[in-house]
């Protein structure tokens, strides 16, 4: 497969190591071969490169099976995830999660990634709904449309608010941008 295959998510094969495209950008010069401008994301380690790839070079996409799981507990550096229809648990680092750590709840579902047998990655729901630990209270009078206050959670992600929302709240969040949704009535 070439250059054209590839894009933003997709997991792909380099160096015979595992990595997922983070941002990519196909740019065709006047004169020049097309080439792939891409940000890579070791799938084990978390290590980020910036990596062209030109439309010659032959790039290996890979293909995950995804399987429901759900997130059990952390211990140390270690996540502990089970497998919904086998019940079987698997542990990834501190590392591979470090893009969903800050949505993950105890006995969330989310869906696993696993390449030839090894679970490699988590999958989260587009929205997750969190409860608010801290933020200011609005002040009376800021009717301004669109005023945002930052706002904790209870996983500790950071964001912005509507000036309405109160601690012990609870609101969703778009987990591939981390930005608010709306206020969640529970």
């Amino acid at each position: 497969m070439g250059v054209s295959d590839l894009g933003k998510g997709k997991v792909i094969e380099y160096e015979g190591e595992l990595w997922i495209i983070e941002e990519y950008a196909h740019v065709k010069k006047a004169q020049g071969r097309p080439v792939a401008q891409c940000r890579l994301r070791h799938i084990k380690t978390g290590k980020v490169i910036p990596q062209n790839f030109f439309d010659s070079a032959p790039v290996k996409i890979v293909q995950l099976e995804e399987r429901p799981m759900q997130y059990l507990y952390s211990s140390g550096n270690l996540y502990t995830f089970m497998d919904s229809e086998t019940f079987d648990q698997y542990t990834l680092t501190e590392e591979q999660v470090t893009d969903v750590k800050p949505y993950l709840k105890e006995n969330m579902e989310v869906s696993g990634l696993f390449y030839q047998g090894t679970f490699v990655k988590v999958e989260l729901p587009i929205t997750v709904e969190l409860q608010v630990k801290q933020t200011d209270p609005g002040v009376r009078g800021d009717t301004v449309s669109n005023v945002m206050k930052p706002a904790i959670l209870e996983t500790g992600l950071e964001v912005k608010v509507p000036l309405f929302i109160n601690p012990g709240d609870w609101v969703k969040i778009d987990t591939r941008t981390g930005q608010y949704v709306e206020r969640v009535n529970r």
